[in-house]
Formats: C-alpha cells, structure tokens, sequence
C-alpha cells in the first residue's frame, strides 16, 4: 500500500511541477509570437491529446519522467534547430523560435526554471496564509550532553547569528546549514548577554532512517531550540515570506550541488525517481501540508537543476546564448551538436548514477530485512 502511495504521489506531485515549467516556456514564446506545435507533459507513447485554437498539441504521454514543449523549427524536444529551417518562408520565420532576437529567445529559455521558483514562493505564500508561518528562534533553549556544542562552550540563552558565513535568522537555519555538513568544523558565531562571541565546533554524523528504509547522513550541533510557533502572515506578507523561503532554499540548493562537485559529499547520497517517489508517499502518509510543501522543494531543485549549464538543459541553452552574445553569431551546427550530444551523455550518466544508488539501496534494504 505504501508503494502504491508512493507512485500516486510522485505521479501526482511531479507532474504539476513540470506542467508548471513548461508553462512558463510556452506563456513567455506565446508572448513573443512563437508558434508551438507541441505541448507535452511526460515522454513516449501519447495517452491523450488535444489541439488548440493556434495549433498547439496539448498531450499527456507515457512516461512521466519529465515534459517539453516544441516550438515550430524545431528538429526534437531539445530544440535543436530543423536542418531545413533556412528555408521558411518570411511568414514562417516570424512565429519561428530559431528566428527570434537573442533576448526574446533567452527569455523564453529562462521562463521555465523561473516559472519553478515562482510556484514555490506561491505554495510557500498560501501555506503561511492558511496556517502561518511556522518560526523557531535561533536561541538556544537546551544543550545536548556530550555534544559538539556542549564541548564548543555554548550555552542555553545564545543566540546564533551565524554559521561558517551563513547568516541565520531562524533556527531552521541552524538545522538545514548543520545537516549539509556532517563531521566538519564550523564557526559558531553567537551573541550571549549583549556581547558577539565565535567558537569552532565540529559537528557529528548521525545516520537516520525513515518510513521507507531510507537512510540519510546529516550533521548535528546538539542544539535545540523553543517551541515553534506559528505566526498569521497576510496575503503581500506571505508572499513575500515566500520569495524569501524560496530564495533561502535556493542558496542551500546551491550550496549543496557545489558539495558534490567539489566531493565534499558522496554521490551516493544523490537519488533518482525511486527516491522522489519514497519520499513523496513519506509526506503524503504525514499530511497534505508535509506534500506540498515537499513539492515547493522539489520545484526549487527542478529550477535549479534545468538552470545547470550543461547543453540539452536550459542552462545549456542560455550557455550556447551566452556565447552567441559575446561573438555577435550563433555558435556553428557541428558545434551545438556536439554539446548536445554531451549534455545529453552527461544526464544518462547522471540518470544512470541515481537510479543505481536507488536500486543498491532497495537490494540493501531487501537484504537487511
């Protein structure tokens, strides 16, 4: 049953995520004039589909592991220009992608990751309307016996301003800068009685397991904080709180990535859709809240993921643009489609990589049991 949960929830929840992004490709080209031939969410065999007004093929396919959008020109769903594109007519080359100034193009390639970190800060927004914003001050309220903290000298009643450089506001901060950094030394900085004091305390690895059999390494500081509390926002209030969530995430996201390119984190612990999809049943078995909340997350690393400049993402995309700005002239065929076929290489690799570790933890776990 709690497998069952689990596809429906992933099913359910990235799919949202993905029209939403393809959306915003498709809101911004429709803006500019851009004809779409295609608008689909998942890849592979059609389920169902219907055509618009202006042409364009709205469908749902088989495999719901991503969508795309097609513009008029293109050669496939990586936007690679047609090989007889030179040859439109005038009237043509007005609705064409290929045909479109430098700007409106980046522009439309940009839209999708944004349209991500606009639906999150919108689901942060409406969740702090409806219950409020939850909130935890960064004092500490109690000191874990034997831990790093306790041995760093801090004590009840400090109030931590900041981590390393990482500045903090609540105590969610202490927690999620804490966890991304398991067995390392971090500067503490605190106030306590008026007066702004740094230690070094190096944080423990503690190994958790969840609902599903799922492990996770995170780092702990031995602190705990007061009670949460849940404070009314309205509605340009919350939404603001929501581009500020949003944008905290985002830095952390980031953060996280630059980790495992500099390898101080394991690949290991990157997961692939099996791993979405345990976690998307976890939040649905604790709540509706807990999903979409997980959802906002999702929707931030989705942007940030399809920003990474690598070709056949977007990022890749706005690099080639990036390059075309510089030299005043598109960068040659032979050129685009080399680095498509390494962006391409590269995220089988990755796909490959995270639904290995996926599926060395299910026969870890199979075992285990």
């Amino acid at each position: 049953m709690d497998a069952v949960i689990s596809i429906i929830a992933f099913i359910a929840v990235f799919s949202v995520l993905v029209f939403f992004h393809e959306l915003g490709h498709f809101s911004v080209a429709r803006w500019f004039g851009v004809r779409v031939d295609t608008f689909s969410i998942g890849f592979g065999k059609k389920l169902w589909s219907r055509t618009d007004r202006q042409g364009t093929e709205w469908k749902i396919s088989a495999v719901p592991l991503g969508g795309y959008v097609k513009f008029f020109g293109d050669a496939n769903e990586a936007s690679t220009p047609s090989a007889d594109v030179e040859a439109l007519s005038d009237a043509e080359k007005a609705v064409c992608f290929q045909f479109k100034p430098l700007w409106q193009r980046s522009l439309v390639v940009a839209a999708g990751p944004v349209a991500n970190f606009i639906l999150a800060a919108f689901i942060f927004a409406g969740m702090f309307m409806v219950q409020g914003e939850d909130y935890m001050s960064s004092e500490i309220s109690r000191i874990v016996e034997r831990s790093p903290a306790e041995e760093a000298g801090l004590q009840p009643g400090d109030l931590i301003l900041s981590l390393d450089d990482y500045s903090v506001t609540t105590f969610r901060d202490v927690v999620q800068y804490t966890s991304m950094h398991p067995e390392r030394d971090i500067v503490v900085t605190f106030e306590r009685d008026g007066v702004v004091n740094e230690v070094v305390a190096r944080t423990t690895a503690v190994t958790t397991t969840s609902t599903f059999g799922r492990t996770e390494t995170v780092g702990k500081l031995g602190v705990w904080s007061t009670e949460i509390v849940l404070e009314e926002r309205g509605p340009i209030e919350a939404l603001w709180r929501g581009v500020v969530r949003t944008a905290d995430y985002s830095v952390l996201i980031v953060k996280s990535i630059g980790q495992f390119i500099m390898g101080e984190r394991s690949v290991k612990e990157l997961g692939g859709p099996i791993s979405i999809g345990e976690i998307s049943g976890e939040m649905a078995l604790i709540g509706f809240a807990a999903l979409i909340n997980f959802a906002a997350l999702l929707s931030i690393n989705l942007g940030i993921i399809n920003l990474l400049p690598i070709p056949a993402l977007d990022g890749g995309h706005l690099l080639f643009y990036a390059v075309e700005a510089i030299k005043r002239k598109p960068l040659g065929e032979r050129a685009q489609e080399y680095g498509f076929r390494i962006g391409f290489t590269a995220i089988i690799a990755l796909m490959l990589l995270v639904t290995w570790n996926d599926v060395t933890r299910l026969i870890d776990r199979f075992i285990s049991t």
